[in-house]
């Protein structure tokens, strides 16, 4: 499932890109480019209740929930979705492109020395350059995915 989120669903968006699933947010995007996603085959995340019958009914998801976290529990049981932890912190948070991995070697100098020689796993955007490895943020991450999504 492909989702593009408003701008006003940027936290809910980075959650969904956590959780593996291609999600396109852009603060900048325009109203009509953002309808136009629709065609692409994407589930449009809004909270503009003026998009209500511009596209397909099942193209476009209103979200009321103000609190993110809430946001994808609803999201989530209304799609029911059943995320799946090997896709967990696949793609980028930032631009949504799957990460890959790379070695130690190839980000000496990317990230931090006390990172670089404390981890020995690494992925790359090889969109935005961004470096991903797990640490402290990945094993509270998942904590809260169980809390909220029982997964």
């Amino acid at each position: 499932m492909r989702f593009a989120a408003d701008r006003m669903l940027g936290k809910l968006a980075k959650w969904l890109r956590i959780l593996g699933y291609d999600t396109l947010y852009s603060r900048t995007l325009s109203n009509d480019r953002f309808l136009a996603l629709a065609d692409e085959g994407r589930i449009l995340l809004s909270r503009n209740t003026q998009l209500v019958g511009k596209v397909a009914p099942d193209g476009l998801i209103l979200v009321e929930a103000n609190d993110p976290k809430r946001q994808l529990q609803d999201l989530v049981h209304l799609l029911g979705l059943k995320p799946d932890p090997d896709k967990f912190f696949s793609r980028c948070t930032i631009c949504n492109q799957l990460l890959e991995p790379v070695e130690p070697g190839d980000v000496v100098g990317k990230v931090p020395d006390h990172i670089w020689t404390g981890h020995y796993r690494f992925s790359e955007c090889k969109t935005c350059g961004r470096i991903y490895w797990p640490g402290s943020h990945l094993a509270k991450s998942r904590e809260e995915i169980k809390r909220l999504l029982g997964v």
